[in-house]
Formats: C-alpha cells, sequence, structure tokens
C-alpha cells in the first residue's frame, strides 16, 4: 500500500515591527480552528496563482486593515504534521500604512520583542520567534590578547556599529583568561543589551552567567541532546546539510554557515556560494547567519535567499 501523500499548505505570515523596533504584532487564533487559542504571527494560506508577498499583501489587508509599504523575507520554514506539510513564507514588515485591528474579530496585541516567549505559539512558529528576535548582524570576536584593545574594539562595535548580538571566541587564551575576558565582555554588553554567547564548551555558562553557547561543527557532531538550558541560546558552527540536521535534532536557536565564500584564513576550503547556500538555508529549521567572506553590505543579499544575515570578524571588529 502507497504511503499516504501529504497536502502540501502554503502560508505567508508577517512579523510587523512596531517603528522603533522595540514591538511585534501578533494575532490569537481562534478558537474553532486548528491551534485555537494560541498566538501566531498574521497571515493566512495563498491562493495557487499568488507569490508570497503578494498573498501576505491580500491577508493583512482583509485580517488587519494596513498595508504593507516596505517588508523584506525572514525565514521560510517547512513542518510536518501527520496530515500535511507546511511551508511559512515568513516576512518582516517595517513600514505599514494603517492602525492594525483584528477585521475578523481576532484578538491583536503589540508585544515587547523580550515578552514573545511568554505567548503560546503553534510549534511551527518557534523558528519565527527567534528569527524576530535575533538582529541581522553576528559579531564574532578577535583574538586581541591585550584585554585593553579588546575591550575598546567591543567597546566600539557595541556603541558606534550597534552590534547587538555577539560571540566570545578567544582560543589563545587559557581558561582563567577566558573567564576574565567574558565577565569583563558580558558587562559591556548588559550595558548596550546586546547579547553575549560563548565560543566553548557548555560547563562555561556554570561560571559566567553569558545569553548562551555557541559550538564548534566538532561539538556540534558529538552531542546527543541539547546541552543547555531552553533559556539560554544556543548556537553553532556549520558548514553542510549533515551538520544542519544535526543543529535541528539538538534544537539549536541559531547558527552560522561557511564559508559563504573564499576567506584569507580557509584559502583552500572551496566556498559553499549563494546557489548552494539558499538551497541548504531552505531545509534549515533555524536561522541561519551566513559566514565567511561577509561584510554588512551582504546582509540584504542574505536575507533575500533566507538567510537571518551575516556574521562576520574582520568587517565588525575594526
Amino acid at each position: 500500500m502507497n504511503a499516504m501523500v501529504k497536502r502540501r499548505v502554503h502560508v505567508a505570515a508577517a512579523a510587523i515591527i512596531s517603528a522603533d523596533g522595540r514591538e511585534v504584532l501578533i494575532a490569537r487564533r481562534p478558537s474553532n480552528v486548528d491551534h485555537g487559542g494560541l498566538w501566531e504571527f498574521p497571515g493566512g494560506k495563498l491562493a495557487p496563482y499568488e507569490t508570497g508577498l503578494g498573498g501576505l499583501k491580500r491577508e493583512l489587508h482583509e485580517e488587519l486593515g494596513v498595508e504593507i509599504r516596505r517588508a523584506q523575507p525572514l525565514i521560510r520554514i517547512h513542518h510536518e504534521y501527520p496530515d500535511k506539510h507546511i511551508l511559512l513564507d515568513v516576512w518582516q514588515v517595517h513600514e505599514f500604512s494603517g492602525e492594525p485591528f483584528g477585521r475578523e474579530g481576532q484578538a491583536v496585541r503589540w508585544v515587547p520583542m523580550k515578552d514573545l516567549v511568554n505567548y503560546p505559539f503553534p510549534a511551527a512558529n518557534l523558528p519565527i520567534l527567534r528569527a524576530v528576535m535575533l538582529p541581522t548582524e553576528y559579531l564574532i570576536s578577535g583574538e586581541e590578547e591585550d584585554d585593553g584593545q579588546f575591550d575598546q574594539r567591543l567597546e566600539r562595535a557595541l556603541v558606534e556599529d550597534g552590534v547587538r548580538l555577539v560571540q566570545l571566541r578567544a582560543k589563545q587564551l587559557d581558561d582563567a583568561a577566558y573567564l576574565a575576558r567574558a565577565e569583563s565582555a558580558l558587562a559591556r554588553c548588559r550595558q548596550y543589551g546586546a547579547r553575549l554567547l560563548l565560543n566553548g564548551e557548555p560547563e562555561l555558562l556554570e561560571s559566567v552567567d553569558a545569553d548562551g553557547i555557541h559550538l564548534t561543527s566538532e561539538r556540534l557532531m558529538q552531542l546527543e541532546r541539547r546541552p543547555i538550558a531552553e533559556g539560554k541560546w544556543l548556537a553553532a558552527s556549520t558548514h553542510d546539510r549533515e551538520q544542519l540536521v544535526q543543529a535541528g535534532r539538538l534544537g539549536c536557536d541559531f547558527v552560522t554557515l561557511s564559508p559563504l565564500r573564499t576567506t584569507p584564513s580557509h584559502p583552500d576550503v572551496p566556498p559553499v556560494g549563494w546557489h548552494d547556500f539558499q538551497e541548504l538555508v531552505e531545509r534549515a529549521a533555524m536561522p541561519v547567519f551566513a559566514l565567511g567572506g561577509m561584510t554588512r553590505f551582504d546582509a540584504n543579499h542574505a536575507r533575500a535567499v533566507g538567510a537571518q544575515g551575516v556574521a562576520s570578524i574582520r568587517d565588525f571588529w575594526k
């Protein structure tokens, strides 16, 4: 007997961001539909002839009475249910006209980004939550041995460039020196509202209360389960489909995928290139940052092919 062919459903959804960038609009699903009573990002099913953005414009007008003025891709999510395959085509809406309200009687609410975790969402929406809460730039720190120079460069990135997501990478430091630098970096990140992830073993969080851990690709492949609490951010370095699948299995909140371009530090490693990068990101189960020869000028291109944004050492660590 042939296996049941699942129904494929293409859904467009919107992360509508407030003018100050601090809040996002969510809506509650009616009680008489699947996942009734849970919250979601507004949108709906596309007709066969519609594109993601075209269908989203229609849905937001019908549901909320607003007109999209400026939007860009945020994330595409493939989610399997027992009876259907859902493709969630999510756009981040930066500018719109009209005052949103529930035209179909649904509850709608502006929610601070940091409070999104307090609302129950369908499982398929969880990667969207991560993408909405993450910035488009991920700074990977340099390897300076001098603490004063390190502090100066981190301060410049946080203040002048507005970086809000930092990975502390310092392979040349011994354990004591790394922990001391981590404490100093954490205090500076907290001061400017940035998140700090430590590049190393998950046990580092027992000594420094940073925002999460960034795993090397080698360590990622050794693990059998998520090594830190859900309340912390778990990231990992990936280079191919197998590692992306493993990151999804462990419940990583986001990953870097590299090298997109040939880099001076790894001149012999073949680059992924934009085409293969897009194909890999399409099936990733979490937000993906493009890494390897990236600058902040590549961020819009990266978003257009499905990435969360770009990660960099050289361009962000001046």
